[in-house]
C-alpha cells in the first residue's frame, strides 16, 4: 500500500490539473497562435508560468485505485498488476481467468 500521503498528493494535483485546465488551454492557444503580435505570445506564456506548477496534467501519475501503487499500472481498469491478479483469483473481473502450468 502506498504512503497516504503521496495518494492524497495526487488528488490535490488531479483537482489543480481540473481547476485550472480551461485558463490553461486558452493562455496555450494564445502563446501558440502566430497570428499574434510577440508582445501578446510573450505575455501569456508569462501568465502560463505563474499558473501552479501541479495545474499542468504532465504533472499526473496514474496510480492504482485499491492500493495506490504506482508502477504495472493497466489504465483499463485503473489497477496495478498485484491487485489485478488478487480481483482474478477471487473471480471478480469477468473474463478474466488466472492461468497457472
Amino acid at each position: 500500500m502506498a504512503k497516504k500521503a503521496m495518494i492524497e498528493r495526487e488528488k490535490k494535483r488531479q483537482a489543480l490539473v481540473e481547476k485550472y485546465a480551461a485558463k490553461r488551454a486558452a493562455l496555450k492557444e494564445i502563446a501558440n497562435d502566430e497570428s499574434k503580435s510577440m508582445e501578446e505570445r510573450f505575455k501569456a506564456r508569462l501568465k502560463l508560468a505563474e499558473l501552479p506548477r501541479n495545474s499542468s496534467a504532465t504533472r499526473l501519475h496514474n496510480r492504482c485505485q485499491l492500493t495506490g501503487r504506482p508502477h504495472a499500472y493497466y489504465r483499463k481498469l485503473k489497477v496495478s498488476r498485484i491487485a489485478l491478479r488478487e480481483l482474478g483469483s477471487q473471480g471478480l473481473i469477468p473474463g478474466l481467468v488466472k492461468s497457472s502450468w
